[in-house]
C-alpha cells in the first residue's frame, strides 16, 4: 500500500499553505514576537518598578490590615477587590481594585501606586494586537486555529520534511536558504508550535466551544455549563462585616500546606453576597491555583476543583500556564523564549519564500522590512516613553513601525534598511539600559533588574553585530533581486 501523498494532493496543500502564511504573515510575527517576550512578564512588572519593596514571608494578620486600610482611606470598592500575596516567582503584595492598586509594604504598610502599563502594553499586544478586546481576542484566538492548519498543511505540503530534518542550505541560494530555516525551525519546534496554536485558539474561543458543548452536556443552557466547569457562585445569607482576609488565608495554608496561596479575590465586594476566593498554587501540578472559598467571616464553603475535580474541570485550568510556559521554573521560561522566537522566524521566513517566489520586487519587499525590523526599535521606544517618561506608548510603538516602514520604502533597498534597522534596534534598546539607571539609580540594581537588563543589552549587542555584519557575496546584481532583506544569491555566488 503505498502511503505517499500524490503530487496533485502535496501541490493542493502547498498552494493552501502559501495563501494561509500570507493572510496572516504580519498579524502572526507580532503575536509570536509578543508572546515569546511577555513569557517574562512577571519579570518585566517588577523591572518596571524595582524600588517595590520585595519579600517572601508575611503575616497575613497585616496584609487585612492593609486592606481595610485602604478601604477606611475612601479606596472606591468595586464589584471586584484584588489581593496579590507574596510568592517565590512574584515577591510583592499588592491591593488593587478594578480601576486602581496600590503595592503594600511588608509592614502593612502602603508602598507605590501599582503601575507597570507597559508590560500591559506587552500584553495586550499578544492577546488583543491592541484592538478592541472583544474583537481582538477573537482575532488572536482565530490566528491560533490559523496556525493549527497551517502546521498541518506544511508537513502535508513536504513529503520530505521529516526525511531532510537535519538539511540547512545556507550561503546559496536564497529560497532554498529561506525555505531550508523555515521548513527546519518548523519539524524541529512542531509539537511546540502545535501546542501554542491550541491553547492560544482556545482563550479567545472558549465562548464558541461553550455552545457547542453546552447543546451536548446542559440542553443549550451555557450559564449551566459554566458552572459546571468554574463552579456556581455561593448563596449566602450574611451579615456584612469586615472581611476577615487573615482566616482565609490562614485556614488555606492549614488545609493545603504545601500549597502557596497566591492572589486573593473578592468578589461582590461591598455587598451582602461577597465572599473570597483565595487562591493557591500546588506544586507538581499544571493547574494555575486551586480556589478556596470562604464568606466574609472567613469561614470555608468549599473549594472549586481544579485540583481533585473532573478531568476537564483540571485542563481548563491548566490552558493558561501550558500556553506561557510558567511551570517548571525559570528553565521552562526560557525554552520557551527559544521556541517562541523560532516561531517567529518561522512566520518571517515563510512571508519571505512569498516574496521569492513572486520574482519581482515593489514597496511589499520594502514594508515587510520595515515592519519585521521596526519592530525592536519601536518596543524599546515605546518603552523608553512610558518606563522613563511616563508617556501612553501604544501609539508611541504603532507610529515607529509606520516610521520604519516608510523609511525603508524611502531607502528602497532592503539590505541597507534592515541594516539600518539593526543598529537602530541596537541604539534605542541601549538609550533605554543608560536611561534606566539614570532614572532609578541604586534601584537598578538588584536581582531582577540586573537579569532584565542585561538581557536586553545582549539584545542590542546581537542586532549590532548583525547591523554591521558584512553581507555575504552575491553574484552580479543585473542576474540577482533583493528580497527579504538581503538580495537572493545564485548557487554561483
Amino acid at each position: 500500500m503505498n502511503l505517499t501523498p500524490s503530487a496533485g494532493f502535496v501541490k493542493q496543500s502547498l498552494s493552501s499553505h502559501s495563501w494561509l502564511g500570507l493572510m496572516v504573515g504580519a498579524l502572526m510575527f507580532m503575536v509570536c514576537l509578543s508572546g515569546t517576550i511577555a513569557v517574562f512578564y512577571p519579570e518585566f512588572e517588577r523591572w518596571e518598578q524595582p524600588r517595590v519593596q520585595e519579600f517572601v514571608n508575611y503575616d497575613p494578620a497585616v496584609i487585612e490590615r492593609a486592606y481595610h486600610e485602604l478601604v477606611a482611606g475612601g479606596v472606591e470598592v468595586t464589584e471586584h477587590m484584588f489581593v496579590a500575596l507574596p510568592s517565590p516567582d512574584a515577591p510583592r503584595a499588592s491591593i488593587s481594585s478594578e480601576k486602581e492598586g496600590w503595592y503594600i509594604n511588608q509592614d502593612g504598610s502602603r508602598g507605590e501606586k501599582v503601575n507597570h502599563e507597559w508590560t500591559h502594553l506587552l500584553i495586550n499586544l499578544h492577546l488583543y494586537l491592541h484592538l478592541p478586546e472583544s474583537f481582538g481576542m477573537i482575532l488572536v484566538s482565530a490566528l491560533g486555529a490559523i496556525l493549527c492548519g497551517l502546521i498541518v498543511s506544511g508537513l502535508l505540503a513536504h513529503p520530505r520534511i521529516f526525511k531532510d530534518a537535519f538539511v540547512l542550505r545556507l550561503g546559496g541560494s536564497r529560497h532554498l536558504e529561506q525555505a531550508d530555516i523555515h521548513n527546519r525551525l518548523s519539524v524541529w519546534s512542531s509539537p511546540f508550535q502545535l501546542m501554542i496554536a491550541i491553547t492560544g485558539a482556545y482563550f479567545g474561543l472558549a465562548q464558541l466551544i461553550a455552545f457547542a458543548l453546552a447543546g451536548v452536556y446542559t440542553n443549550g443552557n451555557v450559564e449551566q455549563l459554566f458552572e459546571r466547569v468554574f463552579g456556581a457562585e455561593p448563596k449566602l445569607q450574611q451579615t456584612l462585616t469586615p472581611i476577615a482576609l487573615n482566616k482565609a488565608i490562614t485556614r488555606v495554608r492549614a488545609m493545603a500546606p504545601d500549597a502557596t496561596p497566591l492572589y486573593v479575590t473578592i468578589e461582590e465586594a461591598g455587598t451582602p453576597q461577597q465572599y473570597m476566593l483565595v487562591g493557591a498554587q500546588h506544586p507538581q501540578r499544571l493547574i494555575y491555583a486551586e480556589q478556596y472559598r470562604f464568606d466574609t467571616a472567613g469561614n470555608y464553603l468549599d473549594k472549586v476543583g481544579y485540583s481533585d475535580g473532573e478531568p476537564g474541570r483540571q485542563v481548563v485550568f491548566s490552558v493558561y500556564r501550558l500556553h506561557f510556559g510558567h511551570f517548571g521554573g525559570f528553565a521552562v521560561k526560557v525554552l520557551y523564549f527559544i521556541l517562541g522566537l523560532a516561531l517567529s522566524v518561522v512566520s518571517v521566513t515563510g512571508f519571505n519564500i512569498w516574496l521569492i517566489k513572486r520574482k519581482r520586487r515593489d514597496f511589499l519587499n520594502n514594508v515587510w522590512v520595515g515592519f519585521v525590523w521596526g519592530a525592536p526599535p519601536g518596543l524599546a521606544l515605546s518603552a523608553i516613553a512610558q518606563v522613563l517618561l511616563g508617556i501612553p506608548a501604544t501609539a508611541v510603538l504603532w507610529l515607529a513601525i509606520v516610521v520604519a516602514c516608510a523609511a525603508a520604502q524611502w531607502w528602497n533597498d532592503e539590505l541597507l534598511a534592515k541594516r539600518r534597522l539593526q543598529i537602530a534596534g541596537a541604539v534605542t534598546i541601549a538609550a533605554l539600559i543608560v536611561g534606566y539607571l539614570i532614572k532609578f539609580g541604586a534601584a537598578a540594581f538588584i536581582p531582577v533588574a540586573i537579569g532584565v537588563n542585561a538581557s536586553l543589552l545582549a539584545s542590542a549587542i546581537v542586532l549590532l553585530m548583525m547591523g554591521y555584519r558584512k553581507p555575504a557575496a552575491v553574484g552580479s546584481l543585473a542576474t540577482n533581486h533583493q528580497i527579504g532583506g538581503e538580495p537572493e544569491r545564485t548557487n554561483a555566488g
